[in-house]
């Protein structure tokens, strides 16, 4: 690796990367690039580059450090800030102060030199990484890796998110498919995840199993709309019932509730019935809209057309100059 090489993107992680993510990536790499798995003439040197960068982001002091100094920041004196720095190294001119891969400073190499020429693994335990994936070195075996994390998606319907549901999920792996009966609490919405505490991946060497994440999507509905704990319904009003006003029974995912139409009302207006959407077991629960739709009869009685055409013929309104 340069020395310019940025460290997140040696790993492929974003600059505020966690610490859980920070480690997949890391193992994910090492993995790929170790010697003793890949013999590629340029994999030793890449993993190389790999480790650096994961020992010095993995440690909450050297990684504040790389982030105010970048590839500088192990030359720069602990008590020293940002800015003056900055000044030092223009002071200095081009090249001042620093030092490559392949030299030590002028004065002689430090314990950084060496390590930095020698892509060492400080702090950075490779037992606990492989496990006994190379077994035989270092009394038999690498030590315990944990099961790496796994996300499966479920797709559950309006009515079941609201009232909780349990569920059979089937997942395929390695060693064949398993099924898991999960208990889906009430009030859960799209793109949710319910965490399953060792459901993951298996660990190896007696290391703990990773965690299933399950994603919910909620699937179509023909008559409820979802935006996040709110629902929309689509409510037929008659043009009398939208005129006059009423009092109109809907069928709610909660089960029936009333909604009072007042006189006047027009198509699309938007009737909320308050805390009748998702439920939210920590805080309010979504509520559920109403959405009015004005209908009228396709075929017309006598009487019923004779009645039209009074109102046509009495009544001054002029749907297409209101405001």
């Amino acid at each position: 690796m340069a020395p310019s090489r940025d460290f997140y993107e040696t790993l492929g992680v974003p600059r505020d990367v966690g610490t859980e993510e920070l480690q997949r990536a890391y193992r994910k790499l090492a993995r790929t690039y170790h010697p003793d798995i890949n013999k590629d003439p340029g994999a030793e040197e890449r993993f190389k580059d790999i480790s650096e960068a994961y020992d010095v982001l993995s440690d909450p002091e050297q990684r504040r450090r790389y982030d105010a100094f970048g590839p500088d920041f192990r030359q720069v004196p602990p008590d020293m800030d940002a800015q003056t720095w900055a000044r030092a190294r223009a002071a200095a001119g081009p090249g001042g102060a620093r030092r490559g891969r392949g030299g030590a400073r002028r004065g002689g190499a430090t314990a950084d030199d060496v390590w930095f020429q020698s892509g060492g693994t400080r702090d950075i335990d490779l037992e606990e990484l492989f496990g006994g994936m190379f077994g035989g070195r270092r009394g038999g075996g690498w030590g315990p890796v944990a099961g790496a994390d796994q996300e499966a998606e479920l797709e559950l319907s309006v009515e079941e998110a609201y009232s909780g549901v349990r569920r059979s999920v089937t997942l395929s792996g390695p060693d064949g498919a398993r099924t898991l009966e999960v208990t889906i609490p009430a009030g859960v919405t799209d793109g949710q995840r319910i965490r399953l505490a060792g459901q993951g991946g298996q660990g190896s060497d007696g290391g703990a199993p990773g965690d299933l994440y399950l994603r919910v999507r909620l699937a179509p509905h023909p008559r409820y709309r979802v935006d996040g704990r709110d629902i929309s319904v689509n409510l037929p009003l008659a043009p009398w019932e939208a005129a006059l006003g009423t009092s109109v029974a809907i069928d709610t995912p909660g089960g029936e509730a009333k909604v009072k139409v007042p006189a006047g009302t027009s198509s699309g207006r938007r009737l909320r019935l308050r805390g009748r959407g998702l439920p939210n077991p920590r805080g309010s629960n979504g509520d559920l809209y109403a959405v009015a739709q004005i209908m009228v009869p396709r075929r017309l009685r006598d009487e019923e057309r004779r009645l039209f055409e009074q109102l046509a013929a009495t009544s001054t309104f002029d749907p297409r100059r209101q405001s």
